[in-house]
């Protein structure tokens, strides 16, 4: 008998559509840009690239198995994940605002079959990820700029 795994990509997954789907609905009818909205959608943002990892993870489970249509089909069906993550990291880091309305809306079609009756997620999840999201950022934007300044090195050579 083999190791079960009871924290399988699917089960993580389904964990952050079920927070994604809850912050949604904290999000709904909010007209103002405070910090604790800007620390939801970076909560969004890091559930929406949990999602994408996950999809992933079974996706190369499949391939192992030789399903490659399987795992082909799992990584189209859950393109939008990772687009919108990149998407939101995005408009969150430069700071354009008016763009958040038009993505949200665009997210609340795959949650329509969550339902949350109760709101189980406590605040304390959310809080400062606003202020840990635009650190990962900075701390790629300077890896990206590292690797520049190395690969113009190695031209100049």
């Amino acid at each position: 008998m083999g190791i079960i795994n009871v924290n399988s990509p699917g089960k993580r997954r389904n964990q952050a559509r079920r927070t994604i789907a809850e912050a949604l609905r904290l999000l709904h009818g909010r007209t103002a840009l405070d910090a604790e909205t800007k620390d939801l959608i970076a909560l969004i943002v890091f559930s929406l690239r949990e999602i994408e990892q996950g999809v992933e993870e079974s996706a190369t489970a499949w391939e192992k198995r030789d399903y490659f249509r399987k795992a082909d089909q799992l990584r189209t069906d859950w393109a939008w994940a990772g687009k919108t993550a990149a998407a939101l990291s995005k408009v969150l880091s430069a700071g354009w605002w008016e763009d958040l309305p038009d993505l949200l809306a665009r997210l609340l079609p795959h949650f329509q079959d969550v339902t949350v009756n109760k709101l189980t997620r406590s605040p304390e999840l959310w809080q400062g990820c606003y202020a840990r999201l635009l650190q990962d950022e900075d701390s790629k934007a300077q890896i990206r700029k590292s690797q520049i300044c190395r690969f113009a090195d190695l031209l100049i050579c």
